[in-house]
């Protein structure tokens, strides 16, 4: 079995879990926030939604400097949960792509995270991948998860069943 191999089945429960948490944020949560040093629901979601890119980024290049100006992120503007859905389903199909596409050797070799001069990470692309993009992407997914049972909303299974969310149980 390919190391992609291994990597697409996390990928691909993974992103089924966390589009049900996107689908369940209502646009008129969009601005809440628990606390005033807490990022609001419509940034976090979008992050969510963007992250897949940096995943992209990972294995299409050999490394990514945050100080270049060239590598300053896009700025995507909160206009609805649906737009943000749909933004997190073409990124993270154009992830999978690129998953599918490497080759053992290709996740093998060694990828450099820098700011300037300072680095960050270098470990192989699918460590990289995994820390930077893919369990990055789940923290920020679980944070979404809070947010939503301290808004009363319901909280969609992730890996077994939830107060709201009982599986069939």
């Amino acid at each position: 079995m390919k190391i992609a191999d291994v990597l697409l089945l996390d990928f691909d429960a993974e992103i089924a879990s966390t589009l049900r948490i996107l689908k369940s944020v209502p646009d008129d949560k969009a601005g809440w926030k628990p606390h005033e040093k807490s990022t609001p629901v419509e940034k976090l979601a979008l992050h969510i939604a963007t992250l897949a890119r940096f995943g992209g980024v990972i294995l299409n290049t050999p490394s990514f400097d945050m100080a270049d100006p060239a590598n300053k992120p896009p700025t995507f503007e909160f206009k609805s949960m649906a737009e943000t859905i749909a933004l997190f389903e073409s990124n993270t199909a154009a992830a999978r792509a690129a998953l599918t596409a490497a080759s053992d050797a290709d996740l093998e070799a060694k990828w450099k995270f820098s700011f300037g001069e300072r680095v960050l990470t270098e470990m192989p692309r699918a460590a990289s991948w995994r820390v930077l993009f893919f369990n990055h992407m789940m923290h920020h997914r679980s944070q979404l998860g809070v947010y939503l049972r301290l808004l009363d909303i319901p909280v969609p299974s992730c890996y077994g069943p939830t107060a709201d969310d009982r599986m069939g149980f």
